[in-house]
């Protein structure tokens, strides 16, 4: 069976394997087996349960929180090809007629299902009557009165599971857990003989940060400004806070929205769905935002203030990077905000002196880690029982300011002096290559090699001054132009450290990517994807995700057997939107092709008629004349 399993794995999401962790929990549900399986978000805990439910005869039942999450799990599968649904409050009477009907005759395979739902006596008695397969339960935490979110709603599932009157098969999952809250949700859903299986809490593509004593609004203002077309979520304590923040960014012209308890419904609703579709960049949310967003493309998550214990800021923080993708978790901490939450626990009049007890112990600790000199994931991993990483993680705040830092004034200053040398009018590629001291036709026509800065840096290795190029940049020091073929330019700043004002001081080690939403051709095939996710009513990341995204940018596939090999493109994925974006892929590649041939060849700063017609011809250009011209006309502008 686990043969099929990986077959549908590929066919239907675009996988070649399961990781670790799926297998392994795949194959004991397969099995079976009642589970208890604990992965971090975005490890792919939904294939564990939607695999076997494709496989099983019958209807798989999904709980889950939120309704949210259920329509974006639902338009997944239905855009897979699945046939999926939801019953939740959200449905017209009309939706709610079919969805039931849909379930008796058997045409839906996995249903999701809000707690709630699980009280009513005229479903439990349909359900009586179906064919289930197995109950899957979503954020099983919720159980768990032991654990951050718990919700009196998640104790109806042992008494809907009992009402069935037969065996059914449970598998429940979550991503924080700590053992304590594991032996709970055993014990509450009544789980037999458990398959426990704990995947590690790490998340290697995320990077953690604790800024102390900075102005919050400042930074945040600041950091949106290097960050403007990365879909982020902002989280503060209180609606006043978040409220003040909404209104604050949009006088900065930031594309914003915000979510609590405090606004209605429908205002919710709508930004939600905003952000859900990319048409607004960040949410403002307290914490009632998030639980189940599967929103994979969040590229950073900052905190505004301390939140009251580690598994929530875990959890929160974890909604950056879902797709494996790189994300930032930005935690701001300021002393006065830890009052804040002691305030919320002593006011909870729900809440036992014992609880109250235990919600101050786990206070903190959210605070201990806000205050350690130490690694910040180490300390996070041993909170929840999970020591795999030691003493030095190399990816979060404390791990960066512990390496060495050198001085790298002088080289940056060539660097510049380059730049400024040729006016402002290459790009990164071109300028390596002169700093470098390489030669090729383009440098020796328009006598590059004749600069004083030719080969100032040839013991550079490419890819480490390329590195060090994108590194200034991002830091200001260079302003780098839009479109497909940017330029480095000169600034304020870059004069200060030619002039001595300023240095460059920078961490041994420390590696400067290059950012993919600022490469043409991911953003080419991030408007397509829009305007697609646009036309049929859902979530761009639906379409494709940013890492599916990425690969297709770095690999460029040609054909369908190509872009087949692409995480993420399955048989199904492929047939709604392959060779659209194999189109894209490759118009983007011809076009790159012929302005490289036109860069090479025009040295002219005039071309008649004729000439320009022997050129294209001579150059086989598939464009016309008239568009030759106006790429050779914006080429001369550029160049001369």
């Amino acid at each position: 069976m686990l043969g099929k399993a990986r077959r549908i794995l590929k066919n239907t999401y675009g996988y070649d394997s399961f990781r670790y962790g799926q297998e392994k929990v795949v194959k004991g549900v397969l099995m079976k087996r009642d589970i208890l399986a604990v992965m971090p978000t975005g490890g792919g805990k939904s294939i564990c349960y939607q695999i076997p439910g494709l496989m099983f005869k019958g209807i798989t039942l999904v709980v889950s929180p939120l309704i949210s999450l259920m329509k974006d799990q639902v338009d997944t599968l239905n855009n897979l090809g699945i046939s999926a649904a939801f019953v939740n409050s959200s449905l017209s009477k009309e939706e709610f007629i079919k969805t039931m009907r849909n379930i008796r005759v058997g045409r839906t395979k996995i249903l999701y299902l809000a707690p709630e739902r699980l009280l009513s006596p005229k479903f439990i008695n349909l359900m009586k009557s179906v064919d289930i397969s197995f109950i899957a339960v979503d954020e099983a935490h919720c159980i768990s009165q032991w654990g951050h979110d718990f919700r009196k709603s998640y104790l109806e599932i042992p008494k809907f599971i009992e009402a069935l009157e037969r065996n059914i098969q449970v598998a429940a999952f979550t991503a924080t857990a700590t053992p304590k809250v594991r032996e709970d949700i055993v014990d509450k859903l009544n789980l037999k003989n458990p398959l426990a299986y704990v995947d590690g809490f790490d998340r290697g593509n995320l990077s953690f940060y604790v800024e102390k004593g900075e102005d919050p609004e400042k930074y945040i203002i600041d950091y949106l400004e290097r960050n403007r077309r990365k879909p982020g979520i902002i989280y503060a304590s209180t609606r006043k806070e978040v409220d003040h923040l909404y209104s604050y960014l949009r006088i900065k012209s930031f594309s914003v929205g915000k979510y609590h308890a405090g606004l209605s419904e429908s205002e919710r609703k709508d930004f939600q769905e905003k952000f859900l579709k990319d048409e607004i960049r960040v949410m403002i949310a307290t914490n009632a935002f998030g639980m189940g967003i599967d929103k994979s493309n969040v590229r950073f998550v900052i905190h505004r203030n301390i939140p009251r214990d580690l598994e929530s800021y875990y959890q929160e923080a974890g909604r950056a990077g879902r797709d494996g993708a790189p994300g930032e978790c930005i935690l701001l901490y300021n002393e006065e905000d830890v009052g804040t939450q002691e305030y919320f626990i002593d006011m909870n009049e729900e809440l036992e002196t014992k609880m109250k007890k235990e919600r101050m112990k786990k206070l903190d600790a959210m605070v201990n880690y806000a205050s350690i000199n130490t690694c910040l994931r180490e300390y996070i991993l041993k909170y929840f029982g999970d020591k795999r990483i030691k003493n030095y993680c190399g990816s979060c705040q404390n791990c960066h300011v512990a390496t060495d830092v050198v001085d790298l004034t002088v080289d940056a200053q060539k660097i510049l002096s380059c730049i400024g040398r040729v006016k402002g009018s290459l790009g990164g590629f071109t300028i390596t290559k002169i700093l470098m001291g390489e030669k090729d036709k383009k440098i020796e026509r328009k006598d590059l090699d004749k600069l004083s800065t030719f080969g100032l840096l040839r013991h550079y290795k490419k890819d480490e001054l390329e590195e060090f190029i994108n590194y200034l940049t991002s830091e200001g020091y260079l302003d780098q132009s839009a479109g497909s073929y940017p330029v480095l330019r000169l600034n304020e700043k870059s004069f200060s450290v030619l002039k001595g004002e300023d240095g460059i001081l920078r961490k041994k080690n420390e590696v400067i990517s290059f950012d993919y939403y600022e490469d043409p051709l991911f953003e080419k095939l991030n408007d397509l994807r829009k305007k697609i996710a646009q036309k049929e009513d859902i979530a761009p990341y639906i379409v494709f995700s940013d890492a599916t995204l990425i690969e297709m940018g770095e690999k460029k596939p040609k054909n369908r057997w190509e872009m087949l090999k692409v995480r993420g493109v399955g048989n199904q994925k492929f047939k709604n939107y392959g060779e659209i974006f194999l189109n894209a892929i490759n118009e983007f590649s011809e076009e790159d092709l012929e302005e490289i041939r036109l860069e090479s060849t025009i040295d002219e700063k005039y071309l008649s008629f004729e000439k320009i017609e022997n050129l294209r011809k001579e150059l086989g250009l598939k464009i016309s004349h008239d568009q030759f011209k106006e790429s050779l006309i914006k080429n001369l502008f550029t160049k001369f």
